[in-house]
C-alpha cells in the first residue's frame, strides 16, 4: 500500500483521518482533563476464545483504537463483573504527554470503586 502508486490513495488519506481524530480529541480536552469510556463493547472473553473469529476480536478493541490513532495515552481499569462473572473495564484517555493526570485519575477511580472481585477461576 505504501508503494508510489498508492501513497495518495491510502497513506495520505489515512494521515488526514488521523489528524481529524486528533483534532476532535484536542477540542474535547478544552472542556475536561480526561475522558472515560468503556474499554470494550462486551465483557472480556476467556483466553483462547474467539480465535477463529477475527472480526469479533477486532470489534472488541474498537473503543481503544481512536486514542491510539491520535497518539494519546490510555489505561483500562477494572469496573466490575457482568452477569456471567466476566470482567468489565473502563478506559481513561489522557491528553498527549500528560500520562501523570491520566494515571492519577485511574488511581482515584480504582480507589473509589474499591473493586476487589476476581473472575471465576482466578
Amino acid at each position: 500500500v505504501l508503494s508510489a502508486g498508492y501513497y495518495d490513495a491510502y497513506y495520505r488519506k489515512a494521515q488526514q483521518v488521523r489528524a481529524l481524530i486528533a483534532r476532535d480529541f484536542k477540542e474535547a480536552f478544552t472542556r475536561c482533563d480526561v475522558l472515560l469510556t468503556p474499554t470494550a463493547p462486551t465483557a472480556a472473553f476467556a483466553a483462547g476464545d474467539k480465535m477463529d473469529d477475527p472480526v469479533t476480536m477486532y470489534l472488541n478493541d474498537m473503543f481503544t483504537i481512536p486514542a491510539s490513532m491520535a497518539g494519546l495515552p490510555g489505561i483500562s481499569v477494572p469496573a466490575g463483573l457482568d452477569k456471567d462473572g466476566l470482567p468489565l473495564g473502563l478506559q481513561i484517555i489522557g491528553r498527549a504527554f500528560d500520562e501523570e493526570t491520566m494515571l492519577r485519575a485511574a488511581a482515584a477511580l480504582e480507589k473509589a470503586a474499591a473493586f476487589k472481585a476476581r473472575p471465576a477461576g482466578y
